[in-house]
């Protein structure tokens, strides 16, 4: 029995490290948006959204950089109570970095077509027009001016440095 029940949990763990990776928002995406904010959210994203069974998105501004960050509404959960656990209710301080973290912050859905409409506020605070770029990051993404992201990404030898020295075992 105990050889049946190994074999199970090494099958399951497996298993969900393979539909972990599957579900991750990866590569760059060029989209254009409409005259009224909308964007459609890519094909491949949606596809992991719904594979994901979130029908609601939390959007926010980045605290370091110029995008917005995407949110599937359980990664967003996670998040929260992360925060949550790591302030204290009663200190003014950390009352004021949630509520400031918690005001950057709202749900939006996709519409029918797969689209989302973003605030003119929030496409000025990070300088876009009309040409956007998603990028993935594993659980969410992120939405980019082309000229932003490009004057954010580490040349090809600084990426490898930096991916070495995080990479090291101890």
């Amino acid at each position: 029995m105990w050889v049946i029940s190994k074999i199970f949990c090494t099958f399951a763990a497996d298993f969900e490290r393979k539909w972990r990776i599957m579900l991750t928002f990866t590569g760059n995406i060029e989209a254009r948006l409409d005259d009224k904010g909308r964007i459609f959210v890519p094909a491949g994203y949606r596809k992991i959204l719904a594979e994901m069974n979130s029908k609601c998105l939390v959007m926010r501004r980045d605290t370091d950089n110029e995008c917005l960050m995407f949110y599937p509404e359980q990664v967003w959960n996670e998040k929260v109570e992360a925060l949550r656990a790591a302030l204290d209710e009663w200190d003014p301080e950390d009352q004021l970095i949630l509520m400031q973290f918690m005001a950057d912050a709202e749900y939006m859905e996709l519409d029918g077509q797969g689209r989302i409409l973003l605030q003119k506020k929030n496409l000025e605070t990070i300088g876009a027009q009309q040409d956007v770029l998603f990028v993935g990051m594993l659980n969410r993404f992120a939405l980019w001016t082309p000229d932003n992201f490009a004057a954010k990404r580490l040349s090809q030898t600084e990426l490898a440095a930096r991916l070495r020295a995080k990479m090291k075992k101890s």
